[in-house]
Order: structure tokens, then C-alpha cells, then sequence
């Protein structure tokens, strides 16, 4: 699983969300990853599959190379 309770994420493009639930979800040829998002926009909680959130990147300030790293690897799986 790439996200975990309480990461914040980015969903539709542009919505802030909080992820609340997790779940794996057998298919023959492997899984797939469900999230139960809250989005504060639409002031509920909406259901994602992982190809459609990404995680909420730090835009505020400029990174060390230590945070730069997590982040690249939090992007990437790694």
C-alpha cells in the first residue's frame, strides 16, 4: 500500500483529503488498493482507488536534500 491512515492526499486534480480507511481488494491476477478519502470540500468521505490520489507535497518552503529524498521516494514507492 502506498498511503496510509491519516496521510494527507490530493484528489480530482485539486481536492485536500485525508485518508481514513484502507483496504486491500483481491482480482485474479493480483490486488488492488482502496482508500476511503475525507474531502473537506465536499465535507464527506469519498472512495478512491490508488492510481487516483497522489500524496500532498510540501510547497511552502524550500527542502533539504534529506526531505527532497523522502519525498522523491514517497512519489515513487520506494
Amino acid at each position: 500500500m502506498k498511503f496510509t491512515f491519516g496521510d494527507i492526499v490530493v484528489v480530482e486534480d485539486n481536492q485536500i483529503g485525508v485518508i481514513v480507511k484502507c483496504w486491500i481488494h483481491p482480482i485474479p491476477n493480483g490486488k488492488e488498493f482502496y482508500y476511503e478519502v475525507y474531502v473537506r470540500n465536499y465535507n464527506s468521505i469519498r472512495e478512491y482507488k490508488e492510481e487516483d490520489i497522489q500524496r500532498y507535497m510540501v510547497r511552502h518552503k524550500y527542502l533539504s536534500e534529506e526531505e527532497q529524498e523522502w519525498q522523491y521516494n514517497a512519489i515513487h514507492g520506494l
